[in-house]
């Protein structure tokens, strides 16, 4: 479904875990598990510089079962680029003009406002208007008509379009994120909002499922499923709920990834008898080899402009990352230090790569300025898997362990603020980060 929206008239088991194997050897058409909690943020650290902002109520928000100015608020702070500021004890809607001396002695330089309305066929109208308190006038204003269903995401729509206004790049609250769960004997492929709310399964399973990828545009996911007690890719139509067949070649088939055209997949696969890279058309025929070694290749993934393909090979003797030319051939160690470096992610934007490292036995996340070469750790926690970009470049999602069981979390590039999408029933691993919808 997709929303309706007008501008309103201004005022005057992991990857880690099978690689170790290896080396040693709109609304989502989806149906909701069972007794799922929903996630819980947690939002922790502090930008260095932040934009302070407020958000009123919006009037009659209470007829909606969802605070739109909640989640609004939560979503900007999550970027690590904004504070909140309490609003001021007034009422506000998109149609009242502010004092703007009063809310820059708030030290609010930002205020959003609006007010939400029931339709006679049952949907509701939500309407914002944005304001800039330091210069005294409107950022913008925008509609939105959708039913109950669907307030989160205008709520989340809401909050892009702030952020694009006031830092000047694209927001990805709108967006979405895969992750695989384990409770009990079942394995789901989870579908959630970016905040981690909204979850649905996509496919249920008793046997595991590993490697979420995302094709562009957003509509589908190729996964790795053991229901046929080996590793096979399938690819999900998210909306109509289509499942097909990617690879079932003889011996393994892991690591699925697309191509950012999204004409072609590439994957580890074992055809030869060790692990090796192959591309293939994104229904899946042809394999076409890309590594020849006698080591194990796994995990590729395209670079952001397609020309080239990260992936990680133990031909050192210990598993690194190296880039190869999307063709094949000419690969070249990427990382330089340690003896365990694993699970690359290119940025969108191309600057950076998020990748997992062991350093001292702890499994670690940091990024690699691509141009520079110089490398960061983000994290301080000991078992970080499977880091994937959000679509603007400016957050990470990745999954670790805290408090005995896994979790997904969420970092700024610099590693200053981070979030915790933490559920209260099962494990949560391999996150993959949605693209911008097409």
């Amino acid at each position: 479904m997709q929303d309706s929206f007008a501008p309103i008239a201004p005022l005057s088991p992991s990857r880690r875990a099978l690689l170790g194997c290896a080396v040693t050897l709109p609304a989502l058409a989806l149906s909701a598990p069972p007794a799922l909690a929903q996630f819980r943020v947690e939002v922790s650290g502090a930008g260095a510089s932040q934009i302070p902002f407020s958000a009123v109520t919006f009037r009659d928000n209470g007829i909606l079962s969802d605070d739109i100015a909640a989640i609004v608020r939560a979503d900007l702070e999550r970027s690590g680029l904004f504070r909140f500021v309490a609003p001021l004890p007034v009422a506000h809607d998109e149609m009242s003009r502010p004092d703007f001396n009063a809310w820059r002695q708030k030290t609010a330089d930002a205020l959003l406002t609006g007010s939400v309305s029931r339709l006679a066929d049952g949907r509701f109208d939500v309407r914002f208007r944005a304001w800039d308190t330091v210069k005294g006038q409107e950022l913008g204003a925008m509609q939105f008509t959708e039913p109950q269903n669907r307030m989160r995401n205008v709520a989340h729509k809401i909050a892009d379009y702030l952020y694009e206004r006031l830092t000047g790049d694209k927001g990805v609250f709108s967006t979405r994120i895969a992750y695989v769960t384990k409770q009990g004997s079942q394995h789901r492929l989870m579908i959630a909002d970016a905040d981690g709310e909204g979850s649905a399964a996509a496919f249920t399973s008793s046997e595991p499922i590993i490697s979420p990828s995302w094709a562009p545009g957003g509509s589908q996911v190729a996964y790795v499923s053991f229901e046929s007690r080996k590793p096979v890719i399938y690819s999900h139509d998210i909306f109509s709920r289509q499942r097909r067949m990617l690879a079932n070649f003889r011996g393994s088939n892991s690591a699925p990834s697309w191509s950012p055209d999204g004409r072609q997949l590439v994957a580890t696969l074992s055809l030869s008898g060790n692990s090796q890279i192959y591309a293939m058309a994104s229904g899946g025929s042809s394999p076409r080899r890309l590594t020849n070694s006698g080591s194990i290749d796994t995990e590729p993934v395209f670079s952001a402009d397609g020309r080239s393909i990260y992936f990680v090979s133990d031909r050192a003797g210990s598993p690194q990352i190296y880039r190869m030319d999307a063709q094949g051939g000419g690969a070249q160690r990427i990382t330089t230090s340690g003896t365990y470096n694993i699970s690359p992610s290119p940025s969108p934007d191309g600057r950076l790569l998020a990748f997992i490292s062991r350093i001292g036995g702890a499994f670690r996340l940091h990024v690699m300025d691509l141009s520079s070469g110089s490398v960061s750790a983000l994290t301080e926690t000991s078992a970080d898997e499977s880091p994937s970009f959000a679509p603007n470049s400016r957050l990470i999602v990745y999954a670790t362990r805290e408090g005995g069981r896994d979790a997904l979390m969420t970092t700024t590039v610099d590693g200053r603020v981070k979030t915790r999408l933490a559920s209260s029933q099962g494990d949560i691993r391999e996150p993959d980060w949605g693209p911008f919808a097409a």
